[in-house]
Formats: structure tokens, sequence, C-alpha cells
């Protein structure tokens, strides 16, 4: 397992080596200075700030902020009742990131979670690849930490061009100060990210011995998805298809299994994002695990638990992205949300009373008896309508639901954001105690199955159909439930583009990938305006980027050249 822990070595490379080239403290910053390149003169010293660049994704992947930045305010995810971070630092304190209304240059969020840790791991390698040559490497190795380095840098350029659009861009360390930045063309940042790519497929291995180490197959995932992202189609489909078919890597035959804690580190996983089990060198852990959950713990016969996780409600599935499941033949519903709560508190026990028993006489015998025992379904939530008769007084429904009438209007727009079916895929039951938000649950940057998606994406803009379908049912085998096969063959007249965005958010929903998804595919706006009522009327064309941090443009000198994106 990688060790992405962050000893004082790392810690003093991650403060010397951040990028400070738009911010006012630019002029304290001297990456030049003997103690760095006393750090990067020794093997050591090289290997640990390597190790260094992949802990930057732990600002983005499995953060609250990055949730509302890659995955909500799309067209499958709308805002819960405690969804008050809003990253704009009190400033409007009930203006949500994720309905458009708080995406603006003051954003916290889009400066400390993206911006900030993607240059500062960019600097980092630029200042190691810098330094390579004089760290006293053995020459095989020297060529593999070279390919990491160029990989990561292209990793997070690649962050920072789809997010920003034209962004400062450099291949030299910071050094000294510096106070003007430039709006480098995509297109050139581009040209940089194929290449460092191109560097690491040439000289990585196809394994490492730490997990989460990038690799050759990693490098050739990033090169389907970049190349899918610039519309080089038959490229994005060649190295998808490399990565499916000449490498150990398969998908795992039930798809509720890549879920369990127990088995994260598995052979589905391209590229994972190691979190450690000791919670304190994480440097803030995954709390993927409670950002989806209901609030459960205020419904007679539950309280806070373990299994249950920590009920943060902050983001809901809209329903549009219920409706996109025929949880009848299709496994992946009930492998990805949670719909039914058990009762483990003794104490809240709702009784029947003589008012139930009023509505219903056939009631009158249990009347203060207990509804339900622990151990017995508490809650239950529906993605349907159910008789309101049914859900207070049938003993059938003795327990609490909530359906489809009770959280959604007939627009979609949620009425009840406390109370709705829960994404479960990253619940952690390791964690030591109800009330712990951390989780050491690692994070999945890349899985096999986002490349069957890449090559049916692809191969349905060539007007390949019966490929793009191939893969597409490839995929799909082992969500079938048994004796609905033929309900989920997809045939390949269905294949389109919102087809392949459907498929891609039945199979890849709270991945953080959403917002990457819609952006490549020119369907953010459309697709949010229809499916999204809260988001709907906020959302601009120039959402497509984000804005340019405030504290960046106020630091630079040169304001006519770097100026904010337009919208903003």
């Amino acid at each position: 397992m990688m060790k992405l822990h962050i000893n004082k070595m790392v810690l003093l490379l991650m403060a010397t080596c951040t990028i400070t080239a738009c911010t006012k403290k630019l002029d304290e910053y001297n990456p030049g200075g003997a103690t760095v390149e006393s750090l990067f003169n020794t093997p050591e010293g090289f290997e640990s700030a390597v190790t260094a660049t992949y802990t930057y994704n732990r600002s983005l992947f499995g953060k609250e902020e990055g949730y509302a930045l890659l995955e909500a305010g799309t067209d499958i995810w709308t805002n819960a009742a405690f969804n008050g971070n809003t990253g704009i630092n009190g400033i409007f304190p009930n203006t949500p990131l994720t309905t458009y209304q708080g995406l603006i240059s003051d954003n916290l969020w889009v400066n400390t979670n993206l911006w900030v840790p993607c240059y500062a791991a960019i600097n980092l390698c630029n200042t190691g690849l810098k330094h390579i040559n004089d760290a006293g490497l053995a020459d095989t190795r020297k060529l593999v930490l070279e390919g990491e380095l160029r990989c990561m840098r292209a990793w997070y350029y690649y962050l920072l061009a789809e997010a920003f659009g034209p962004v400062n861009f450099t291949l030299e360390p910071t050094e000294g100060m510096l106070t003007t930045a430039n709006r480098t063309p995509v297109e050139k940042i581009y040209e940089q990210i194929f290449a460092d790519l191109q560097f690491a497929i040439d000289h990585l291995p196809s394994t490492a011995a730490d997990y989460g180490r990038a690799t050759k197959p990693v490098a050739e995932a990033l090169m389907a998805r970049i190349n899918l992202t610039r519309g080089n189609n038959q490229a994005a489909s060649n190295y998808a298809n490399n990565v499916i078919k000449n490498y150990k890597f398969s998908l795992l035959p039930n798809y509720a299994d890549l879920w369990k804690m127990e088995n994260e580190k598995n052979v589905e996983v391209v590229w994972g994002l190691n979190y450690s089990k000791n919670l304190e060198v994480n440097a803030g852990s995954n709390v993927g695990h409670s950002m989806f959950v209901m609030n459960y713990i205020d419904q007679p016969g539950m309280q806070p638990d373990v299994p249950n996780e920590v009920a943060n409600v902050r983001w809901m599935p809209t329903q549009f992205l219920l409706d996109l499941f025929d949880e009848t033949s299709d496994a992946r519903f009930s492998a990805s949300f949670k719909q039914a709560w058990i009762s483990n508190n003794s104490k809240t026990l709702p009784k029947w009373t003589t008012a139930d028993a009023a509505q219903n006489p056939a009631l009158a015998p249990l009347v203060g008896q207990n509804k339900f025992e622990v151990g017995d379904t508490a809650v239950f939530v529906s993605k349907y309508p159910v008789d309101n008769f049914q859900q207070k007084y049938s003993t059938r429904y003795r327990y609490t639901t909530y359906d489809r009438d009770d959280i959604y209007d007939a627009n979609g727009k949620p009425k009840d954001r406390f109370h709705y079916i829960t994404l479960q895929k990253f619940a952690d039951p390791t964690r030591g105690s109800a009330t712990e938000p951390q989780s050491s649950r690692d994070a999945f940057l890349i899985r096999l199955a986002e490349m069957y998606l890449v090559v049916a994406e692809a191969q349905m803009k060539l007007g390949k159909l019966d490929s793009a379908a191939l893969y597409i049912n490839n995929l799909r085998k082992r969500a079938i439930i048994p004796g609905k096969e033929a309900a989920m063959e997809v045939k390949p007249a269905a294949i389109n583009i919102d087809f392949i965005l459907d498929e891609r958010a039945r199979e890849l929903a709270g991945e953080q990938l959403r917002w990457f998804d819609l952006k490549r595919t020119g369907k953010l706006l459309e697709r949010v305006t229809s499916h999204n009522p809260d988001a709907a009327a906020y959302i601009k064309s120039y959402h497509t980027l984000r804005p340019i941090p405030q504290a960046q443009l106020d630091a630079v000198t040169n304001k006519s050249e770097f100026k904010q994106n337009d919208g903003y």
C-alpha cells in the first residue's frame, strides 16, 4: 500500500514548493534557496518530493468542497437541507455554490481546494524535474520518477484547464518574487499535457509496488479521458481499449462489491487515492460517506450509529437521477442507494394511538403497542408515490414512509430536503464511532468501468453504434438482475450522447466526474436547466468555466493581461 503519508520532509516540501505565482505572499517565497536544493539533491529527498505530488489530490477528492465543485449542482444532485457551506466565507451564507449563485470570484473553495493545490503540485513537479539530474538517482529509477512527475503535472494542468480555461502556464519552478501571470491558451496547455503523458507511458512500469502510484496504465487511462475531452475520439478509444485488454484489470462481477471497505483495493481500480487508516496523517480524511446521507436521526426508533453514517445532509439526488434507474433489472440502484433504515433505538419506538385506531378500527387492539421493534424497518423512502392512508395507518406501513410526492414537487423541485433516498457508495462501517466524521476510505480516481464508457462514447461519436452498444452491454452484464437480461440489453439504435450521459450517471454517480462529463459533451446548461430545478434559474452559459479566484487577480501587477473569466 502506498505510504502517501505526510512526514516531516514532505511537509517541508509542501511548505516550500507551494505555488504563489499569483498571490500576495509571493515575495516571501524562495524555492531556489539551499533548503529546497538540499532536499532535491538526495535520492531520499527526491523520492519524498515525488510522493508529495500525490497528496494535493486530497484537497479535492473525497472532500466536501470537491463534491461541490465536481459533482453537485449538475443534473443528478441538488442541495439538501444542511448545505450551508458555500465557500463564500460568510458573505452570502445562504447562497449555495451548487446553484451557481455562490459561484463568484471570492469563492474560497474554488481558490483553496482547486486553484492553489493544483498550482502547488505543478510547482513541486517543475522543481523536481529541474533537479532530477542532481539527486544521485540510478538511471532507471530517474526515468520512472520523471514519468511520475510528468504524469502528475499533466493531471493537475488538466484539472486547471478544464475548470478555468486559459490559465497561468509554466514548466519552470517559481523562484524568487513573481508578480505577473499569463493566460496561456488551452490548446497550448494540452500540447504539454499530451507530451507529458506520452513520456509517462513510455517510461512508467505497468504496475507499482505502492498503491496509488502513477503507472503506464494510469497514464494511458488519462490519455483516454483527455483525448475524449479534446474530441480525439479514435485516440480516446484506442487508449481506453488498451487499458481494458492489456493489463490485469477486470470488472468486479458484482457492482455492490466495489463499495465494500474490505474490498476497496480491487482489480477494477486503475488509479486510487490512498487515505490512511491513521486519520492524523491524511490532512483531512475522506468525508464522502456522510455528504449524501439524509437526516435519519430525527426519526422514531433511530439514533446515530456507525453503520448508518454521519448524517451531514449536504446533497440529495435529483428526481431525474432516481428515474434513470429501472431497479427491477439494474442492480446498480440497490448497490448505490439506501432506502430503508433499521431501528436501533428502543427509547424512541413509536406506539399505536387511539387517533390511529379512529382512522382505522382494525388497529384498535394494537393501541399502546409498539409499531415496530429494534431491528425492524423504521424508515423507508420510496421513489414512487405511496397511498397516504397506507403510510400512516396500515400495519403494513407501520414505519415512517417518505414517498416521491413527499420529497419532490411535480416539477422535481425538492420540498423535503431532510429525508430522501441516500447514496451509500461511500459508506464506511469501520469508523471508530458514530460521530467520527473522517473516513480512511480511498477515493477512486479512475476505475476500469470508465474506460468502457470512454470507448462507447468515442465509438458513438465515430458513428460506430454497434461497437458502442457492445461496450455498454459488456459493462452492464455485471449489473443485470437474474432473469432481466433482455431488459438490460442496449440496442445500437438507442445509443446517442444523452444515453451515454444517462449510463455514466447510473455507473458513476457521486464519483466526482459529473461536472466534467456535462462540460465535455456541451450538455451542462441544457441538462441542469432541464433536470435540476434548484439551479435551472441561475446557471448561465459562462458557468462552463469557474471564476479565477479574486485573490489571484488582486495579486498580479499585469491586470490588463491576466483578467477574470467572462461573466464573473
